[in-house]
């Protein structure tokens, strides 16, 4: 007796673990890349065939509620809008040539020639003298306007290579002060990067440049590029807040169940297609769960307020997974909301400690730049000590720095000037 249950028991853990095999690469997959994920499944059973979640038409896969504010005759619309978003490069940059990083005629005109001059790869490639020379400036000037890119996103477009797209992104970079001047000369000096291997900050470094964006554009290289997000997240007629998967989207699934299964290698390949099914179907589960719990995290947020604290690591302990298997589950997963269309990873904040997002730094960054006395601006200093006294952390002026130049905030003598103006 006890030999049957081990085998049973061993069974199970088999079934399971073919499950799981087949799960991970669907669950990192984007919704629009799910079928591309299952070919490999599918190629190798003559019992499955998949039928594409993109063939029907697109007025049949629209949901019926989704957060709108009102009910008005554009409902199709605004929920075409939040089920498909196409954004280029192009249009996400423009969105940024404004004030106070670009606030005269001049510098806009600049910014916008460097973004009709990128190549492919996000690098700027435009003939500076000839546009200085039909506009009347000096090189220096074109060139210090250009440089404002490295605070606009995303971070390291606009410039010239690969070296300063890098300089661009250390600067939005979390790395440490100490490690800063080492990240500098590792930039500058690509070719000979192992010489440095045995100084102190080197591992530091390294970690931090594998983050890097390279080339720049790598997030745009298809333009326009369908934005599928795998959640809806709306309030329904009683006024509570819903999760719904965007399953119209996904592939079904058909199983032929015609064959004989007293076949060894057909009723092999019907578990296998069983286990396939399974998995489409955890998958499903996983990213309801993650929707539910980012609902109950950032409740605020859906309701027009900031985002909270929340880490992967909050999420990994309440599935059983490493946070690393998390953050490839979120990756390329979208959720659409009244308040646009959001990348999953932008609801998790780096915890500056257990109780301060990083998100609502930045927020209070605002509010005293907002409030600040014309006459005498905001030192980066004061921010920090301010920043410091409300929240009760430990923080670096450099820190401070990064985040308002993300903010696309100028600094406080640059500000003074601006207030002059009006």
């Amino acid at each position: 007796m006890a030999g049957l249950k081990q085998t049973t028991s061993v069974e199970n853990k088999h079934k399971l673990s073919n499950t799981l095999r087949n799960w991970l690469p669907i669950l990192h997959s984007s919704l629009s890349d799910l079928g591309e994920a299952m070919a490999p499944f599918v190629e190798s059973n003559p019992l499955i065939e998949i039928e594409s979640g993109y063939e029907e038409d697109f007025e049949k896969k629209l949901p019926m509620k989704i957060i709108s504010g009102e009910v008005s005759n554009s409902r199709t619309e605004k929920i075409e809008a939040l089920t498909i978003q196409n954004r280029s490069l192009y249009d996400v940059l423009e969105e940024q040539i404004s004030k106070p990083l670009f606030p005269t005629p001049l510098s806009q005109s600049v910014a916008l020639f460097v973004i009709s001059n990128l190549d492919e790869n996000g690098y700027y490639e435009g003939d500076s003298e000839a546009f200085c020379s039909k506009h009347s400036i000096h090189m220096p000037e074109f060139e210090k306007i250009r440089k404002r890119f490295a605070f606009i996103e995303p971070i390291g477009i606009g410039a010239k290579d690969l070296a300063e797209s890098f300089i661009f992104q250390l600067e939005n970079s979390q790395i440490s002060d100490e490690a800063y001047p080492l990240a500098v000369k590792v930039i500058n000096d690509m070719q000979g990067i192992h010489s440095y291997s045995n100084e102190k900050y080197f591992s530091e470094v390294m970690r931090i440049l594998g983050t890097f964006r390279n080339p720049p554009s790598i997030d745009f290289q298809e333009d326009s590029a369908q934005v599928i997000p795998d959640l809806m997240i709306f309030f329904n007629d009683d006024a509570q807040i819903e999760v719904k998967l965007n399953d119209e989207y996904y592939p079904t699934i058909h199983i032929d169940t015609n064959y004989g299964v007293e076949h060894e290698y057909v009723a092999q390949k019907l578990k296998e297609a069983k286990s396939l099914v399974d998995a489409l179907d955890m998958r499903k589960a996983t990213l309801y769960k993650v929707g539910l719990m980012i609902v109950e995290y950032q409740y605020e947020f859906f309701t027009g307020g900031a985002i909270m604290p929340l880490t992967l690591k909050t999420l990994a302990d309440e599935f059983g997974h490493n946070p690393s298997t998390i953050s490839r589950a979120i990756a390329n997963k979208y959720i659409a909301c009244n308040r646009g269309v959001f990348a999953m990873k932008e609801f998790f904040t780096t915890a500056i400690d257990d109780d301060v997002s990083n998100a609502a730094i930045k927020e209070f960054v605002v509010r005293l730049v907002k409030q600040e006395n014309h006459a005498k601006p905001l030192s980066d200093m004061k921010l920090l000590e301010l920043i410091q006294n409300k929240f009760k952390v430990v923080m670096v002026r450099r820190t401070i720095a990064k985040y308002r130049k993300q903010l696309n905030i100028a600094g406080s003598s640059e500000r003074k000037k601006l207030y002059n103006l009006h």
